[in-house]
């Protein structure tokens, strides 16, 4: 699971770092936010998960792991195409459906966090 979380993460860097260097030459900001999430959920926080998980085999073991993992990576893409068309003009629809990927995304984090909280003291059996 750290492999895969790490092997992710890296996708949405260069996905978000594209993004970003596309918004300088064309000299459009107003998917800053897309952006951000992209780079901060997407990059940093998997990336950090995977770290994590690697240092602490015992937490990638947990079917909350899996529901992490699962969870995030169904949450974030949701959100940020719902928002990328939503501050495009193209629906008002989608504001609601970046809310639903939204929470997907936090459902996932709090497995994780749960998972931390829980599972971290136990030792690799």
């Amino acid at each position: 699971m750290a492999k895969k979380l790490l092997k992710i993460s890296v996708v949405y860097f260069m996905i978000g770092i594209s993004f970003g260097l596309y918004m300088s030459v064309m000299h459009v900001f107003n998917m800053t936010t897309v952006h951000v999430h992209i780079t901060l959920l997407g990059w940093m926080s998997l990336a950090l998960v995977g770290l994590i998980y690697h240092h602490h085999p015992n937490l990638e073991k947990t079917i909350l792991a899996k529901a992490h993992f699962w969870l995030h990576n169904i949450g974030l893409p949701v959100m940020m195409i719902a928002i990328a068309l939503a501050i495009l003009g193209v629906s008002d629809v989608y504001f609601p459906v970046a809310t639903i990927g939204g929470v997907v995304t936090l459902i996932g984090i709090f497995c994780f966090g749960f998972n931390v909280l829980r599972n971290l003291d136990k030792h690799v059996s």
